[in-house]
């Protein structure tokens, strides 16, 4: 069985157990990764390596209920993502994940406070509550003076510093992010790897990263390597 440390531990928010994703074709099914189990614990940030198509993003998706696996579960402290409705998935994710990608996703037709809004709206919240827990959390990543601007008037790292904003003004559980510093450059990115465990240790998130970057992944409490369909733990010395 593979494995991704998984610990006999009350404390952890987030555990796959034997999770199975596998594409059929009209050729040949390709099996991304077979019986892998992962376990992370409260408050834990763990970053995810590994080489292109190794499966990162897919694992991630399945974490975050954005895909389903063709066998195993996923569990978000007592939510079973793979025995809830869409409907009620949808509504979970919305409140309890957050999710950052390597392009910000941004509605460019908004300002940055209407784009971190959008969570809070979409859960019901009224629209004047919504705009001040965004301004709350913009002047959190330090974007307090451009909360009025379009995406296309704001730089790549504000744009992803207002992704990140999106992703945490819901105070999620949970933070999920696939290369979110991919499009950046290195000094760019080196800000915003900072910002990303200073708001995860101050809200104790727990929090999964995948990254190629080998900075961002040292930051983290402990580094897994996809490779052929299993986890391996990392030493953070060597990458």
């Amino acid at each position: 069985m593979a494995s991704g440390n998984i610990r006999n531990d009350e404390h952890f928010l987030l555990r796959a157990v034997n999770l199975t994703k596998i594409y059929s074709g009209r050729a040949e099914e390709v099996v991304v990764f077979r019986d892998l189990n992962l376990e992370v614990a409260r408050g834990e940030m763990v970053a995810i390596t590994g080489e292109s198509g190794a499966g990162k993003s897919t694992l991630l998706h399945l974490l975050g209920g954005l895909d389903r696996p063709t066998s195993g579960s996923v569990r978000i402290g007592e939510f079973d993502i793979g025995k809830n409705a869409e409907l009620d998935l949808a509504c979970f994710r919305n409140r309890r994940i957050g999710f950052v990608f390597q392009f910000h996703h941004l509605l460019p037709e908004f300002s940055a406070t209407e784009n971190v809004m959008m969570p809070l709206l979409i859960g019901g919240a009224a629209k004047r509550e919504a705009a001040r827990q965004a301004g709350v959390i913009l002047a959190r990543v330090g974007l307090a003076g451009r909360a009025d601007h379009r995406p296309g008037e704001l730089s790549g790292g504000e744009r992803q510093r207002v992704a990140l904003a999106r992703a945490l003004v819901q105070s999620p559980a949970l933070l999920l992010a696939d290369e979110p510093t991919g499009n950046l450059d290195q000094r760019t990115g080196d800000e915003v790897h900072a910002l990303i465990r200073q708001l995860q240790k101050e809200e104790r998130l727990t929090a999964v990263i995948v990254t190629h970057n080998e900075k961002l992944a040292g930051l983290c409490d402990r580094a897994l390597r996809l490779e052929g369909g299993a986890l391996r733990s990392l030493l953070k010395s060597g990458f």
